[in-house]
């Protein structure tokens, strides 16, 4: 009956949760703060509330760049060689994982999601992460490698830039004076929605495209914020991407059906 802390640290949320079993027991979600030390007092206040006697350790997903323990310079969050593993061993005298929030993801899917062997994860949200399960095992290169937010796709720009909330959200205010999420332009449904709905989609697709040209995944699936979109967006997706992959069969594109993927993944880590 092994109890887990398990953080989920992305840059618009703040997640710690209590695991059991591979089931959350006792969750808690915060924005996350936009200074270190205010972050660093959240989690640990957070983390202090659900932890238990009999807690074997905590697992942390997080954005990356990583190394080693070390949040390095991730671009949506206020932390810059962050060493939070020995942080939060030395806070609680725990046993302490790290691991890219993104990968983390995939490790939920691997182990109690799709449970394919050859798989793409992207976490779309903040920014754009990913994911590469290749015969049953992560695919990290020499450490760093599943930066998918990173391809470049157009104009220079890459694949986060131009699918990220920033970037529907810096399209919204100047067509409608207000920041907007995709949800509430397919609500609006007007010219000046579709014409950013369709820019984002067709960024979406390219790389869902790329990626699925390069890897030829058994399945592609989608998790993070955009998964609160539901099925019209997704559709919208799948025809975007069919336009840009060359292979001669259909690979499914669908949303993450775990409630939690991050969390999971991250309890995971503490074995």
């Amino acid at each position: 009956m092994t109890k887990v802390i398990a953080v989920d640290l992305g840059g618009t949320n703040l997640r710690v949760s209590l695991v059991q079993n591979n089931k959350i027991i006792k969750y808690m979600k915060d924005k996350t703060p936009k200074t270190q030390k205010e972050l660093e007092n959240l989690l640990f206040k957070n983390i202090e509330h659900l932890m238990e006697k009999d807690v074997k350790g905590i697992g942390i997903a997080s954005a990356g760049p990583l190394e080693k323990g070390i949040i390095k310079n991730p671009p949506n969050l206020p932390l810059r060689n962050y060493n939070i593993k020995a942080a939060l061993e030395k806070k609680f005298k725990k046993k302490v994982e790290v691991c890219n929030d993104a990968h983390s993801v995939a490790f939920a899917e691997l182990k109690l999601g799709v449970k394919k062997k050859n798989f793409i994860v992207l976490t779309i949200g903040t920014g754009v992460g990913g994911g590469i399960i290749i015969d049953g095992k992560l695919y990290e290169g020499q450490g760093y490698g599943g930066e998918m937010g990173h391809i470049i796709l157009h104009d220079g720009k890459s694949f986060e830039k131009l699918v990220g909330w920033k970037y529907t959200k810096e399209l919204s205010k100047k067509a409608f004076g207000k920041e907007l999420m995709i949800n509430d332009l397919l609500k609006i449904n007007n010219s000046k929605s579709k014409e950013i709905l369709n820019k984002i989609t067709m960024h979406l697709g390219q790389g869902i495209g790329s990626l699925i040209n390069v890897f030829d995944p058994e399945v592609v699936v989608l998790a993070g914020g955009v998964r609160e979109t539901g099925s019209t967006y997704l559709n919208m997706v799948k025809k975007e991407a069919e336009k840009y992959i060359i292979l001669p069969r259909k690979t499914p594109i669908q949303w993450s059906k775990l409630e939690h993927p991050g969390t999971l993944g991250a309890s995971l880590l503490i074995k």
